[in-house]
């Protein structure tokens, strides 16, 4: 699988960002033998299992320009770098604990010249700043998830949906959500992709309070 995985969902791509996206693949071959942020069998599948599962948020909300996005556990930069490559003027904040992987996440993005992301080596909890949304990728169980972001949300924002949390996790996940006293949404991304990969993966939005 390829890109143009990516164009049968997302046909209205700049050249630009056909090139960047064609680009993930050798540089994330490259860079996984160095730092492994992907396992070796979800390699071949790299545009199926991570580019186009991050690309699932944008499903549920397209960032407008000026929104400010903080992606939680990024590990290899999933899923920032590809929301930030098909949003550049929404502004992107990638933050992993371990700094090995957010080396990756560095280089991958001067690699692709995107000016709109930053990767930082900092746990969550460190954060002074607020943001717009923040998106991840199942690093936990939703209900502690909610606790370390609470406070990094701001009010105010200027999309379709209000400000809040946008988290892709797969399974059945009935016992989790019950946990969770927030009001949320569960978005079915095989409602938007065809591929018998997306029949349990979701979209958990989470509005700020």
């Amino acid at each position: 699988m390829n890109i143009d995985l990516i164009l049968k969902y997302f046909p209205n791509l700049t050249a630009e960002q056909k090139e960047q996206f064609a680009a993930l693949d050798g540089l994330y071959r490259d860079w996984n033998a160095k730092i492994n942020v992907i396992s070796r069998q979800d390699i071949d599948a790299l545009y199926e299992k991570h580019i186009l599962h991050s690309l699932g948020i944008a499903k549920i909300v397209s960032f407008k320009p000026g929104t400010e996005i903080l992606d939680v556990g990024t590990g290899g930069g999933f899923p920032g770098i590809p929301l930030a490559i098909l949003f550049p003027m929404a502004d992107f904040h990638l933050v992993d604990s371990i700094g090995k992987k957010i080396k990756v996440v560095q280089e991958v993005s001067d690699a692709l010249g995107l000016t709109n992301a930053k990767a930082e080596q900092i746990r969550v909890e460190q954060l002074n700043t607020t943001y717009d949304f923040v998106v991840s990728r199942a690093v936990t169980r939703l209900k502690p998830f909610l606790g370390w972001i609470r406070y990094k949300i701001h009010k105010a924002g200027n999309n379709d949906r209000p400000n809040g949390v946008l988290y892709l996790k797969g399974g059945d996940l009935a016992e989790e959500l019950a946990e969770v006293p927030d009001r949320y949404r569960v978005y079915d991304l095989s409602d938007y992709f065809d591929e018998p990969f997306f029949e349990t993966k979701k979209v958990i939005y989470v509005p700020k309070k």
